[in-house]
């Protein structure tokens, strides 16, 4: 059933409005807000609210693999025309190609431009690099075989348990279109699963009460553990990232948006709960199920909402692209070390393919960085100590744009395919649908 089937009086039950203490987006703001405080004026406090944030994440990442299953195998073998499966697909990767390689575009452009580690002179030998040769070493197993390798999981149930965002879709995909060859019975299959889906939506919507709880804890211990002050030594390269990106979503994407008929103002707006949640906890993994349901609900089919999202958080990372190669040329003029543009060239070819796989999840763009650096020799590895202290600070910014660039995506190629539901799309983002907590149980909206 979906929003517009919903009988008058349950539509204008479900769209009587909230107390504002209710709304999720104030209370993680507050929450937001408190965790800064805390983590200033009482460091030790903050930097013990970690395990908080921690749970909350991994509560999060405990639905993700059901949500994803169940809404992939169901949009597919509801589709039944397999040929329009791998049309969604194939149009999906090459609008994450394409910005993708925009977005590392940007990121060398403006650090060519604006040159936030000119004039440092910082000799890499006198870097402590301990910390660093620990991502490193992570970075070293980050080949592309091992990329694909990793997609196929050992056993069909632990690709559900192995939290893994790829081999969880590659399963759902399969068995999808297992369920669409089989007829009768694969429908009969179907119907439960998605009355499974209704219960899995349902836990979601319990879990992103503690949203406000995990944020508070998350945004404490970054505030403790690293303190405002780092932002000021390097304050050049993170005014630099957060502008650029900043610049990115309201010029790019705004223009893509502003092409297919909407606003990009008035969609983040609509998901300003989630963008705040993933502000608080530095993961855009935190808010992946709240993303799959809302884009469903503002009139994106479940089939291509299931392709479009967990893979672009995977394949279509804008904001950690353009941190790459603003990162790798900061550090390269930090140290004095002056590329040609066809070194630059390399270098952005280099950070296109490490970057695949890299999932939202807080430490995944410093990992990529580090496996970039580590093929183009140039560029000293050891420059990454300099940006380590305030890599967390721009992880927020990474996992926003990304974020945003992954709900632009399902937008676009809903449009693209011509089955975007244009009516409840415009009452999605004039604010006038109703929230899913004010939703009957079986108001979850399907194609």
């Amino acid at each position: 059933m979906s929003v517009n089937d919903l009988p008058p009086a349950a539509m204008a039950q479900a769209a009587t409005p909230k107390p504002w203490y209710r709304h999720l987006y104030l209370q993680v703001l507050v929450a937001i807000g408190l965790g800064i405080t805390l983590g200033h004026f009482a460091p030790e406090t903050g930097e013990a609210m970690k395990p908080i944030g921690d749970a909350f994440i991994k509560l999060v990442k405990m639905i993700i693999a059901p949500v994803i299953f169940l809404t992939i195998v169901t949009g597919i073998a509801g589709m039944r025309d397999l040929a329009a499966v791998g049309r969604v697909a194939g149009k999906a990767f090459i609008y994450f190609f394409a910005f993708s390689t925009l977005a590392l575009i940007v990121g060398m452009i403006v650090a060519n431009v604006v040159r936030p580690g000119a004039g440092l002179n910082i000799d890499p030998a006198t870097l402590d690099t301990t910390k660093v040769s620990e991502y490193a070493d992570k970075a070293h197993d980050t080949t592309l075989t091992g990329f694909l390798m990793n997609i196929i999981p050992d056993t069909f149930v632990s690709a559900l348990t192995s939290g893994s965002i790829l081999q969880t879709l590659f399963v759902a995909i399969l068995f999808g279109i297992g369920l669409a060859l089989v007829g009768e019975r694969g429908e009969r299959v179907t119907s439960a699963l998605e009355d499974v889906s209704v219960a899995v939506f349902k836990v979601v919507a319990i879990l992103m009460k503690a949203a406000p709880i995990g944020a508070f804890g998350a945004m404490a211990f970054t505030i403790g553990a690293y303190g405002l002050g780092a932002l000021a030594n390097l304050a050049a390269l993170v005014a630099t990232f957060y502008l650029t990106s900043f610049l990115f979503v309201f010029i790019v994407l705004g223009l893509v948006a502003r092409a297919c008929g909407f606003s990009i103002t008035k969609l983040i707006s609509y998901l300003k709960a989630e963008l705040l949640l993933v502000l608080g906890t530095s993961s855009s993994e935190s808010a992946l199920p709240s993303l799959i349901e809302k884009m469903e609900r503002a009139g994106c089919p479940k089939s291509i909402v299931g392709l479009v999202v967990p893979t672009g958080y995977s394949f279509n990372l804008d904001g950690t692209n353009i941190y790459m190669t603003l990162a790798a040329l900061f550090i390269a003029q930090a140290c004095n070390v002056e590329l040609s543009l066809g070194q630059q060239l390399l270098l952005l070819a280099v950070a296109m393919l490490s970057s695949k796989g890299a999932a939202g999840v807080t430490g995944a763009g410093f990992i990529t960085l580090a496996a970039t650096l580590s093929i183009v020799p140039t560029v000293p590895v050891a420059g990454m100590a300099l940006i380590l202290g305030i890599d967390r600070f721009m992880s927020e910014c990474r996992s926003l744009t990304n974020f945003i660039g992954n709900a632009v995506a399902t937008v676009v190629v809903s449009r693209w395919e011509g089955r975007l539901d244009r009516s409840q799309f415009d009452l999605a983002m004039a604010g006038k649908m109703p929230s899913v907590d004010q939703l009957p149980a079986d108001a979850i909206p399907a194609e």
